[in-house]
């Protein structure tokens, strides 16, 4: 597993249109990099347009030995419908990397409906084949769903190495996105950890000015996402954090501060959670995820866990394009009643100890995920 902590997310590099990564730019900052000790690098399929993967031969592989640096990239269950799919792309992304094998390799996006998938189409002896021939050093998956599944995949699938995780400290004692449960999950499992989203893809870097303020006068050198990702890296079970960096200035402060990377303090992690119920007071919904209104809804609707996505997402900045509680949401009611298919029959209200307006906010939540 890699030395240091810090992984170089490749998706949402420079891009000089929408289709044309700028390799000049991506170049310089790979050197930069790895000129600084990193070497982990993590790609995908789709990634920026269906151009990373291609960006990681000419930013990467052409320019550095191949013993230089670690590379990840992902088979997406979207993208394939018969076994033939999965040599058609995985072949496809060693043309377009030129990198000969992968260090890491994931079953991308792992939930109920993509497990179900990947168990279909026998993916997960396919990986274990592509490990024996030499193609793929380490096998994995990333993973957007509960808990629960969770330990059932991990329980099904003991050969699985390590697992990709959406971890951050807004997101670590969240409902419907359960990081520290599923973390939790992995260690007992005993399963290397890498996290993704540690800055919630740019949320945690602009957080509101009192939390800002608290962060600077506890340490004015360290920046905001400076502690999102400290948080995350400081996890016993985690090998590497992604961070997706778009520029050459958040490469260098990265790097900075993971270049001898310590560990919060016990002090520092309890300021960190702090900073998160600080964020979380100004939530959307305030429901604080009790699941009194739960077990008596006839639409059998999981109530806390749709207010905790909307939540979530309504936190995330607009910069940032895709979000995964969508994703999450349409998972969850895979088993569980939508949030438009409440009729608003007020045993929720009636039994809420924060006397929310449950009826409304469920309303709210349909229009918005139902988009």
């Amino acid at each position: 597993m890699a030395d240091k902590k810090l992984g170089f997310g490749l998706m949402r590099l420079p891009m000089i249109d929408e289709n044309t990564v700028n390799i000049e730019e991506v170049s310089a900052m790979v050197d930069e990099f790895m000129a600084r000790g990193f070497t982990y690098f993590d790609t995908a399929w789709m990634y920026c347009n269906f151009k990373s993967e291609d960006a990681v031969k000419e930013a990467l592989v052409k320019r550095h030995p191949r013993d230089s640096f670690t590379l990840t990239t992902k088979l997406h269950g979207g993208f394939i419908n018969s076994l033939e799919d999965r040599d058609k792309i995985f072949n496809e992304q060693l043309r377009k990397t030129g990198a000969e094998f992968f260090d890491y390799y994931l079953l991308h996006d792992i939930g109920e409906d993509h497990y179900k998938k990947y168990t279909e189409l026998d993916c997960f002896s396919w990986i274990m084949e592509k490990k024996e021939q030499g193609l793929v050093k380490h096998i994995g998956f990333s993973y957007h769903d509960n808990a629960e599944l969770l330990d059932r995949v991990l329980t099904e699938h003991p050969e699985m190495e390590f697992v990709q995780l959406q971890i951050n400290y807004l997101d670590w004692e969240s409902v419907g996105v359960q990081s520290r449960k599923c973390y939790e999950v992995a260690v007992k499992h005993g399963k290397k950890v890498i996290v993704m989203e540690p800055v919630k893809g740019g949320t945690l870097a602009k957080v509101p000015e009192p939390v800002e303020d608290m962060f600077q006068n506890y340490d004015s050198s360290m920046s905001v996402p400076s502690w999102a990702i400290r948080f995350a890296a400081s996890l016993d079970n985690v090998f590497i954090v992604l961070s997706g960096m778009s520029t050459m200035e958040q490469l260098k402060d990265n790097t900075d501060y993971m270049k001898d990377f310590k560990p919060l303090t016990e002090e520092e992690k309890q300021m960190v959670l702090k900073a998160a119920d600080m964020i979380n007071a100004n939530i959307a919904i305030p429901c604080t995820g009790c699941a009194y209104c739960v077990e008596g809804c006839p639409m059998k609707i999981d109530i806390p866990k749709c207010f905790s996505l909307f939540n979530a997402d309504k936190q995330e900045v607009k910069e940032k394009g895709w979000t995964p509680q969508g994703e999450y949401y349409d998972r969850m009611i895979q088993t569980r009643g939508k949030a438009s298919d409440c009729i608003a029959c007020g045993q929720c209200e009636s039994i809420c100890p924060q006397h929310l307006p449950i009826i409304r906010n469920l309303q709210e939540v349909a229009e918005y995920f139902g988009k």
